[in-house]
């Protein structure tokens, strides 16, 4: 039995005016028709694509997806999603399976399928055409316009991802992310109020007991690039409060926002609140519900925050140290520990800047991370500038400029490299 079913879901001014009537899903347009014998696996599936539109990840959407694969094996867009939730490697293996279960399935489930394929493939640009095709085709999917703006930012064509979301938005707009990665465009662009706005408007529309880290930390990124990290700091203590009671913290203790906030604080000079906010962080690990192995990883991350710190301070011998302390660790950790090696390079190139010794610095900078990181690129054209390589420097400010990531460290060093181009 074939089932057919709406997967509901300019300028800001032209968003703005639209969230009144956005709220309310449109009368349905044509839609996939999903090959599946279970009708209540059809509608966990809608309710699995809302989820993931209002940030409701984690183990209890990989536990929706499983639900329905075991109500229709042989669902072809019910396996695809569960790869979709399920981390490597597991998920690239559960993808093949979607993949062939959608040869037997409808014509817009098995294009579907075939298009992410290729977007989550090594070559994402060879699934443009098929997603706009698909989302002209089937105008009453709003996932299809999601995808093809995800896989436009991915891309770098920002200005065509703006335009997905806001079709995806003028569908239905009562779930927060197409508002959200709206923001996220204003944000790249410069337009720091206008993506304030948006993430406002996403704010309002997160579900109860969900954590809107995506919202407040894009949030606090605004005030960074405008220079005001009292402003961020502001933003990202009010989360770390709100998320101990979301459903997020049973399973992730707040360390991770702390940490930011040490971060912020360490790399605009203010060292003794930097300490205070990492180790406040890591209180939270021994008592938590994760595993071992991760709370061993977040006591290097503690170490690596301290170093950072202690070199600031100019306790050079008291941050080598920590140095050390994470050298010990990955040594010990045999194979595991080998993944690390990059976070140890970057603590050394750090200290070693700090320290004077620029060529050290730029040699273990150049191992410190396998694809870029903003922050350590500011890092590495710090160490080119200081050591006289003024054709470096510039040419590594200018990554850390043309970087398109939403996060942290593009927020922390972003600034900073702007302000150098125009004096190098």
């Amino acid at each position: 039995m074939k089932l057919t079913t709406t997967l509901v879901g300019a300028s800001l001014a032209a968003l703005t005016a639209l969230t009144a009537v956005a709220d309310t899903p449109k009368p349905a347009a044509r839609t996939l028709t999903l090959t599946t014998k279970s009708e209540a696996a059809a509608a966990q599936l809608r309710e699995l694509q809302r989820r993931i539109e209002s940030y409701q990840f984690g183990p209890a959407t990989q536990e929706q997806a499983r639900k329905i694969v075991e109500l229709d094996p042989d669902f072809a867009l019910g396996q695809y999603y569960l790869s979709a939730v399920t981390p490597p490697p597991e998920g690239p293996k559960l993808l093949e399976k979607s993949a062939a279960l959608a040869k037997g399935a409808s014509e817009g489930e098995r294009r579907f399928v075939e298009a992410m394929v290729l977007a989550r493939g090594a070559n994402p640009e060879q699934a443009i055409e098929p997603l706009k095709k698909l989302a002209d085709d089937y105008p009453g999917e709003r996932p299809l316009l999601m995808i093809l703006g995800q896989t436009y930012a991915q891309l770098g064509r920002q200005e065509e991802a703006r335009v997905a979301y806001e079709k995806a938005i003028a569908l239905d707009g009562s779930t927060p992310r197409a508002y959200a990665l709206v923001g996220n465009y204003h944000l790249l662009s410069g337009d720091y109020a206008k993506a304030r706005e948006m993430y406002r408007l996403a704010r309002t529309r997160i579900p109860p007991r969900v954590a809107p880290g995506a919202i407040a930390y894009s949030t606090a990124y605004t005030h960074l690039y405008e220079g005001q990290p009292d402003e961020a700091i502001k933003v990202l203590r009010d989360y770390a409060a709100e998320y101990k009671d979301t459903d997020n913290a049973a399973s992730q203790p707040e360390v991770f926002i702390w940490n930011s906030i040490a971060r912020i604080n360490l790399e605009h000079g203010r060292y003794p609140e930097a300490l205070a906010a990492y180790e406040k962080g890591f209180q939270s690990v021994p008592g938590s519900p994760l595993a071992d192995q991760d709370k061993q990883i977040w006591l290097g991350r503690l170490h690596h925050g301290r170093g950072r710190t202690l070199a600031r301070m100019g306790k050079h011998e008291e941050a080598w140290k920590e140095a050390q302390t994470i050298r010990k660790m990955i040594d010990e950790g045999g194979e595991r520990g080998k993944q690390f090696e990059p976070s140890y390079h970057y603590l050394a190139g750090y200290l070693k800047l700090e320290e004077g010794d620029y060529a050290a610095a730029i040699e273990h900078l150049k191992q410190a991370e396998p694809a870029r990181d903003p922050f350590r690129d500011l890092l590495l054209a710090r160490a080119y500038e200081k050591a006289g390589d003024k054709e470096n420097a510039r040419k590594t400010y200018l990554e850390v400029v043309n970087s398109k990531q939403n996060n942290l460290e593009r927020a922390l060093s972003y600034p900073e490299a702007k302000k150098k181009l125009a004096t190098l």
